[in-house]
């Protein structure tokens, strides 16, 4: 399934073209655990992690982000984006986030959960919506980042993976 993002081109809009390239990498990449620190994102269950995660980068080779997806079933959470300071706000956490939805829908998933401290409102403008715990399925509420490494006050968010 890796195979599927790997080498994908999504451009980004900013002041100029950019691109964004997918690269599937493992979870106990060094570069991705700093990225998720630097931006006081959980790592504590990165190796334990059976999710798919990948390294962005633009297309003159400048880091763009990170973001990870877990599987389950029907259900794909999604996890561990980060996009380094200066790139942000240039589209490359958009298309990061919709690449991470677009392998979801390959694999199968028919909806897309994730949970933030502080980006509700990006991620609102990509479709998703804010739903209390008790209305996920059991499988995300199961999953180390909703069950303890997130805060009970992180936000909960879903959409369908479907662009």
């Amino acid at each position: 399934m890796a195979d599927r993002i790997s080498n994908v081109s999504i451009q980004c809009s900013g002041n100029s073209a950019r691109f964004v390239i997918a690269e599937s990498i493992l979870s106990s990449d060094e570069e991705l655990a700093k990225a998720l620190q630097e931006a006081s994102l959980p790592i504590d269950d990165l190796l334990q992690s059976g999710g798919a995660f990948f390294r962005f980068t633009d297309d003159k080779g400048e880091p763009a982000g990170f973001g990870g997806i877990e599987l389950h079933g029907k259900n794909a959470l999604l996890r561990s984006i980060v996009v380094p300071q200066g790139m942000q706000k240039s589209g490359c956490g958009t298309a990061i986030t919709r690449s991470l939805l677009r392998y979801a829908e390959m694999a199968g998933a028919e909806s897309g959960y994730l949970l933030t401290m502080g980006a509700a409102p990006f991620f609102n403008k990509l479709g998703f919506k804010t739903i209390t715990r008790s209305e996920a399925p059991p499988e995300i509420l199961a999953t180390p980042q909703a069950s303890g490494l997130c805060p009970s006050i992180a936000t909960l968010m879903v959409r369908s993976v479907s662009l």
